[in-house]
């Protein structure tokens, strides 16, 4: 631990998060479970706990929406060749009718990264219709581009199809099954969250740091759910462990397999897969699998090698704010974001080195 506890301070002396929480574990037990450092800083400093309670950012698009697909995958209710149009009519438009569940969930359906729809929407209605209106930016399956719109799109299809609230499926068909207590949208025991980004003034506690998901009132498909790194640990042992699992096999490897490879950037459905590149570092096995979150958010699962590693934090609580305008929102310049994309995959291979030295 001496080696990962030197690190987890350095980078924290960096100002690159103001503390953390690390946990690793084998399909079976939790091997690691420590906090560092602290859960505020403003209005005054709190000392973490391991239940503390994260923003996870874009890990919402593994945890939320990819769990959601693959049980209506196994109802019958969706497949991968099942085009947009199907479920969103404002996706028969010629170049988007191509537009497929497997596009969205790869991200190889054309869309942009982004969308500023935010700024001038006045409700989450309209934001909606909007973000509906967007275009593509390239052939459907000619590229991948990392793409928030392809979950959020995938949150509306899947919500047309429950007819239901994407937080109230989540919660009985995967959260409850699995124990995750403390995974949901809009949280409610403020005392245990880790505050993100300063907002026209105020600390965020418990509403999503992303624009896209907190104009709809803190629920989205790219980002918005918040959750613990036990209860990550739970959804991820459940992933490579069959006696917790509450999919088929046959299901999960599908969805954790590679099925699109562009330069040094390898897919599954929804997943990263281990690249040269990747933030889980040198010693993952290429079969490895995990996400990352804008907040400073990551799971990593190596099937292989049986090793989970979580790491959650909230580094844009030391580096970002917001201060919105009637015409625009102005975001102060971050100086942590390159120490954390520096800090993951030293922090992997210092777990890796020392679970196996």
């Amino acid at each position: 631990m001496d080696n990962i506890d030197r690190l987890i301070h350095r980078y924290m002396e960096l100002k690159t998060f103001p503390g953390g929480v690390l946990l690793t574990g084998d399909d079976k037990e939790i091997l690691i479970e420590k906090a560092y450092g602290y859960r505020a800083i403003f209005p005054e400093k709190e000392e973490n706990s391991a239940d503390t309670i994260y923003d996870l950012a874009s890990l919402t698009k593994v945890i939320a929406i990819v769990p959601a697909v693959m049980r209506l995958l196994e109802e019958g209710e969706i497949r991968l060749w099942d085009t947009a149009e199907r479920f969103l009519p404002e996706f028969s438009k010629e170049k988007k009718r191509e537009v497929r569940i497997f596009h969205l969930l790869t991200h190889t359906s054309g869309l942009p990264p982004y969308s500023n729809a935010w700024r001038y929407s006045k409700n989450p209605e309209e934001l909606k219709e909007e973000l509906l209106k967007t275009e593509l930016l390239y052939e459907t399956g000619s590229n991948t581009v990392y793409s928030c719109l392809n979950f959020i799109f995938l949150r509306y299809i899947i919500e047309k199809i429950i007819q239901d609230s994407i937080n109230d499926y989540l919660k009985e068909n995967i959260y409850s099954p699995l124990d995750m207590r403390d995974t949901c949208y809009l949280p409610e025991e403020k005392e245990r969250i880790a505050p993100t980004c300063q907002r026209d003034g105020k600390i965020l506690r418990g509403k999503p740091d992303d624009e896209l998901a907190y104009y709809q009132r803190g629920i989205s498909g790219n980002a918005g759910l918040f959750s613990t790194a036990r209860d990550i640990y739970k959804y991820a042992r459940s992933l490579i462990n069959p006696d917790y699992s509450i999919f088929s096999p046959y299901t999960i490897a599908l969805f954790t397999r590679e099925h699109i490879s562009f330069k040094d950037e390898k897919r599954g459905l929804g997943w990263m897969i281990k690249s040269i590149s990747s933030s889980c570092g040198d010693l993952f096995s290429d079969r490895s699998f995990g996400h990352t979150g804008y907040t400073g958010t990551s799971v990593w699962i190596d099937p292989e090698r049986n090793i989970i590693v979580i790491f959650l934090s909230n580094r844009t609580h030391l580096s970002r704010k917001v201060v919105s305008l009637p015409d625009r929102s102005i975001t102060s310049p971050e100086d942590n974001s390159e120490k954390m994309i520096e800090f993951r995959p030293r922090l992997h291979n210092t777990i890796m080195a020392s679970l196996r030295g």
